[in-house]
């Protein structure tokens, strides 16, 4: 019986069944798709949160007569008599789980820096929020914006990352190439040398000047030092004719 789909509601509908027949709780949880120990703790109350039961019988999912042959027999496995229907939305946004709501900004963060090219309302799609809160993170203006730290809205569990390759296909379609890049480009170098080479220019120019005051500093120092000689040498020279007078 593990193949057969399970009850809609599996908690609240072995709530009921726990409350309304005398069933075993092996096969509550077999039907319910639930851990034995489980309905266990939910017989005894001891689960951490109450729920309220749900009838399969009115839902269609059992019959009494279903019930009643389990009741008789304690190894009889319950069969669903009819599927639950998936509830699915078709329009608005995504529902999350109040436990993610939470994560959902460090997901908006996340697609803004890696994915700059996705629209506003392809991220309110996926992650299930509103443009003006995506409108506040891109803005730093979020009230919350100081805790919020870009993170894999897959790792989160916001969506699956087949939905966000999707999207991120789906935007990198829309982008239209710029007309004349390449011609741009041809532009900008016509203009003169980049920043790096201007810094490299100047820092040449100041080699050079600095190499050229050292030279010229040392020739004037030689020429000093030929003076201060030449001037020695007479001085010399002058002393010995006055002592020979």
């Amino acid at each position: 019986m593990a193949d057969q789909p399970k009850p809609l509601m599996p908690h609240a509908t072995a709530t009921w069944l726990i409350d309304n027949t005398s069933l075993g709780f092996e096969q509550i949880a077999e039907f319910c798709g639930l851990h034995i120990l489980e309905v266990q703790a939910m017989a005894d109350d001891l689960a951490g949160s109450k729920y309220t039961g749900r009838d399969p019988v009115h839902s269609g999912e059992l019959t009494q007569e279903e019930i009643e042959r389990g009741q008789a027999d304690s190894s009889y496995s319950l069969v669903m008599q009819k599927a639950p229907v998936e509830v699915t939305r078709t329009k608005g946004p995504r529902y999350t789980p109040v436990s993610k709501r939470q994560d959902k900004p460090d997901g908006i963060a996340w697609i803004l820096r890696n994915h700059p090219e996705v629209s506003d309302a392809q991220i309110s799609k996926l992650i299930g929020t509103t443009r003006n809160t995506i409108g506040a993170i891109r803005e730093r203006s979020h009230w919350n914006i100081q805790n919020i730290q870009p993170k894999d809205p897959v790792t989160l569990g916001l969506c699956s990352q087949r939905e966000l390759d999707a999207v991120v296909a789906k935007a990198a379609k829309n982008i239209k190439p710029v007309e004349g890049e390449e011609a741009a480009e041809d532009i900008i170098l016509e203009k003169g040398p980049s920043d790096r080479e201007k810094l490299i220019a100047e820092l040449r120019a100041e080699r050079d000047e600095a190499q050229k005051a050292a030279s010229e500093a040392a020739q004037e120092a030689e020429a000093a030092a030929w003076l201060e000689a030449k001037r020695a040498e007479e001085n010399s020279e002058d002393g010995g004719e006055t002592g020979q007078g």
